[in-house]
């Protein structure tokens, strides 16, 4: 592994458990939170997640790097359905919990925050794609030290936001979707 992954990673660990100890120091109803029921209706957080998600992958569908199609046709089938399940509960999970919609001066607002810097940094990894010759190593490429960045940076800014929100049901979903996302971008980039 890098240097610069180890560091990355590194970094984010320690910022995680900085903020989770905070959290829990802070929260008295902490494992209560966790055991409700998401506040049902349309989150405008969920919807501007998924827009940084989306709008990257769509420009990337009428991009595709030369020899994509011939490596897609060989994805681990069980990933894959790990992967498209995961995408759809994510979607759907940050689309209509509300409690993501909820902002109040806490060590939680730690993990919307750092969700937000993992996306900005996806943003900045596809413009980086964007700009380079498009290759499949471009693609599954690091970028500031995260691994896979395409694939890892979202997963991990999903997952936070299930923290952040104490929703069980989005933590699940992205640990699973993460499973077939990152797993399916691994076998790519160690084809290469």
């Amino acid at each position: 592994m890098k240097k610069s992954s180890i560091i990355a990673l590194g970094t984010m660990t320690a910022v995680l458990i900085g903020l989770a100890i905070w959290s829990l120091t802070s929260c008295e109803n902490i494992l209560k939170s966790y055991g409700q029921l998401p506040k049902w209706g349309i989150s405008i957080v969920g919807i501007v997640f998924l827009l940084m998600l989306f709008i990257p992958n769509i420009i990337w569908s009428k991009n595709q790097p030369e020899g994509y199609e011939e490596s897609a046709k060989r994805e681990n089938k069980t990933l894959l359905t790990l992967e498209r399940a995961g995408e759809g509960m994510v979607s759907t999970l940050v689309l209509i919990d509300r409690r993501l919609d909820k902002f109040s001066l806490s060590p939680r607002l730690g993990y919307i925050a750092l969700a937000l810097i993992l996306m900005i940094l996806y943003e900045l990894y596809w413009l980086g794609y964007f700009r380079s010759s498009r290759t499949l190593a471009d693609m599954y490429s690091d970028y500031c030290g995260f691994p896979l960045a395409g694939a890892s940076l979202p997963v991990f800014a999903v997952f936070f936001l299930g923290v952040y929100a104490c929703n069980v049901f989005l933590i699940a979903a992205s640990i699973i979707l993460g499973i077939g996302h990152i797993g399916i971008h691994l076998m790519h980039k160690k084809e290469l």
